[in-house]
């Protein structure tokens, strides 16, 4: 979409040439006469000098009309921007009460003061001829177009002519061709239905266009609605591209308020014709799908007692939900917060606390510690949304403040679970009321949080069909739970931990080894890592085939204590830790591992050196796709594990790969980036597989010939 397109209908006779016509290809070259600078400058001493000042930019009281802050305002603009400023604010006394030849002359004198020729042809004061003039951009440069010269301008397809506003169908049944949340729908599945790129043309693969992005952690997923992409990257810059051809439509870039670093994103989403984002100082932004233009934008969070909006964005049944986190010991006093917004406004209609209050349900959880001495229960991750049962699904964290919550308090009605950390939360997206929580694992005391995707998926159990919510947590043990009830129905252990020795098989309470809590001045072999057999990198369901595939990474950790404790503890028990390989390494690290889970079973496995970076994409044409540290990107057929093609890529990806399709042509795409804590932790365990120095984020987009 060109933002300033000309006038159509237009022409001009300039420096007494032939006409030239703003027919909606082309601009006029910029012109106007000595004489009429002149008639300019006796009417600037009238009525703006006092302003302005004798030299345009040296007033006390007005904006410089001349040098580099003016041309850097008005450069690349129509002239006719600057001459309805001038008519609408000038004479400050009396606007619009000159007559339009000198408002004209007045910008003509404007023109002359910076450095712009006069030629043999006024500047017209017809608003309807200045519209198809242009200053130069930023002022005059070896690389900027003359503007004595008409300029011919070419118009590129523009998908968001034709965008559709998107709905609540769309959202729990994504078309084909779209993938409109980090997951593709609310359900979170990570499945496409596109099918044209299959097992058997999948060596056939080539790049088709790629998009360098703003350096930086880069771990946001894209989303495409008819031809578009949008795609947030560092710095929280967002930008709309040409799905088919990678052309830049638009960009927002917001601006972050002092002393704010940016931090990495997980989410965008899409929802009518709005797109919203969350910045690094915690604000939710609405834009304008077509223009990129905000609608609104309101602050949620507080940046300033590092409170943080990593996950992004969940818009459901008019609401705009998102929860903020907080990193490290200390974070957030009184935790982190789900907020609902209206969708339209961005006027906030509800709050709720994701750590527990004392007198509330839960607020004995976290034996004895004064509310606004708690931390943690960060939200990590965009939400998921069951129209069925009308409830939102958000995952919390770990709390970092552990040392408190060892050992147990000896009181009735006290215990150390410390709610809400690592638990399932349902809410009402009308009211924030919290209809039911799961609590995956109390007390943790590892930093092995549970705050990740959560699935709805449909599974036959028992001989009935449930609607059920599947997820799990660093641990790498499965929870599944009733979606409507929030009971608990079979945990799966993927057989990487060492924490966990039984699990009730009513309730889901997990036994814990409590011989491996920190606090006793030895060393604890831990496992996983602190990066998690699985992390926020997401898996992928294919609800036909009941197929889960999931990124894992087999590592653990030794867990020591810091003597003298001081800054920069993992834990507030007064402990560190560093990776270390499994006991039974044989030196495969990532583990891409397929699950039937209607028969609970490992259909198959891929294991290799890399550690797994990336989320999981799987598609109806029997694919399956992943990316590793060692920057290459794979297809492996679905059926089998059997990898089929690959390519290597300039940076690590830390994010998800997605599907989608313009005019009937299917495409692969993937963001890279240096990523954050997750692909940093498994590093030292691959010495030779070192990352660029000069990291490089990218969208990468293949397609068949």
């Amino acid at each position: 979409m060109n933002l300033l397109k000309p006038v159509v209908g237009l022409c001009l006779v300039v420096f007494g040439a032939a006409a030239v016509c703003a027919d909606g290809d082309n601009n006029v070259a910029l012109s106007y006469t000595r004489a009429q600078a002149q008639a300019g400058q006796v009417a600037y001493t009238t009525y703006c000098i006092t302003c302005h000042g004798p030299h345009l930019n040296d007033g006390t009281q007005g904006a410089p009309l001349k040098g580099a802050a003016f041309m850097k305002k008005y450069g690349d603009r129509s002239v006719l921007d600057l001459y309805q400023i001038a008519r609408t604010t000038m004479p400050t006394a009396n606007p619009g009460s000159l007559d339009p030849a000198t408002y004209a002359a007045l910008i003509a004198y404007v023109l002359q003061q910076n450095a712009i020729v006069a030629g043999s042809t006024e500047l017209p004061s017809d608003p309807r001829l200045m519209a198809g003039m242009n200053l130069p951009a930023s002022g005059f440069s070896i690389m900027a177009f003359s503007p004595y010269t008409a300029q011919k301008s070419v118009s590129l397809p523009d998908p968001l002519d034709h965008f559709q506003a998107v709905g609540a169908a769309d959202l729990t049944d994504p078309p084909a061709q779209d993938w409109l949340t980090w997951r593709r729908g609310w359900n979170a599945h990570g499945f496409s239905p596109l099918a044209q790129i299959s097992a058997a043309n999948a060596t056939q693969l080539r790049l088709v266009w790629s998009w360098t992005l703003p350096t930086g952690s880069t771990e946001g997923v894209p989303l495409v609605r008819d031809g578009t992409l949008f795609v947030q990257g560092f710095g929280d810059t967002v930008q709309a591209l040409n799905a088919a051809t990678g052309d830049l439509l638009w960009q927002y870039t917001p601006i972050l308020e002092p002393g704010v670093a940016p931090f990495q994103k997980r989410g965008i989403a899409l929802s009518g014709e709005l797109l919203y984002l969350g910045t690094s100082d915690v604000h939710v932004i609405a834009l304008n799908v077509h223009t990129g233009k905000v609608v609104w934008d309101t602050k949620v969070g507080d940046n300033k007692i590092r409170e943080q909006l990593n996950g992004g964005p969940l818009v459901a049944a008019g609401r705009v939900m998102v929860g903020t986190a907080g990193t490290g010991v200390g974070a957030k006093p009184g935790g982190p917060q789900l907020v609902g917004l209206d969708a339209l406004t961005g006027r906030e209609l509800w709050r709720f606390g994701t750590i527990a209050r004392p007198g509330e349900p839960g607020g004995n959880s976290w034996n004895g510690i004064p509310f606004m001495s708690r931390s943690g229960a960060s939200v990590w991750t965009p939400g998921s949304y069951d129209p069925g049962t009308g409830l939102a699904y958000f995952g919390t964290g770990n709390t970092y403040d552990t040392g408190p919550l060892l050992p147990p308090k000896k009181e009735k009605g006290v215990s150390n679970d410390a709610l809400y950390t690592n638990s399932t939360l349902a809410v009402d997206p009308a009211s924030g009321r919290l209809v039911w929580f799961f609590q995956h694992f109390p007390n943790d005391q590892w930093d092995l949080d549970w705050a990740f995707e959560r699935q709805l998926v449909d599974l036959t159990i028992n001989g009935k069909p449930r609607r059920v919510v599947i997820t799990t947590g660093k641990i790498g043990i499965y929870d599944a739970l009733d979606a409507k009830s929030g009971q608990y129905l079979f945990s799966i252990d993927l057989g990487l931990q060492n924490i966990v020795g039984a699990i009730d098989p009513v309730t889901g309470r997990k036994q814990v080894n409590t011989n491996l809590y920190p606090g006793d001045g030895q060393v604890k072999m831990v496992c996983p890592h602190g990066a998690g057999t699985k992390n926020y990198l997401p898996a992928s369901w294919n609800q036909h085939t009941g197929i889960l595939v999931m990124p894992l990474n087999e590592a653990c950790m030794d867990i020591f204590p810091v003597p003298g404790g001081g800054p920069g503890l993992a834990l507030s028990s007064g402990v560190n830790w560093g990776i270390r390989p499994r006991p039974d390494s044989d030196g495969k690290y990532g583990r891409l591992e397929a699950l039937d889970l209607n028969t609970r079973k490992v259909l198959w496995m891929v294991r290799e050196r890399a550690p797994i970076t990336s989320g999981v994409l799987s598609t109806a044409g029997g694919l399956t796709f992943d990316a590793t540290l060692d920057r290459v990107f794979h297809a492996y057929d679905s059926a089998t594990g059997n990898e089929l093609w690959h390519t290597r890529l300039n940076d690590v990806s830390s994010s998800s790969p997605i599907s989608f399709a313009v005019a009937g042509k299917q495409y692969i795409a993937v963001v890279v980036g240096a990523g954050g804590f997750h692909a940093r932790s498994f590093a030292p365990l691959v010495p030779e597989l070192p990352s660029p120095v000069n990291r490089g984020a990218t969208v990468w987009v293949f397609a068949l010939p």
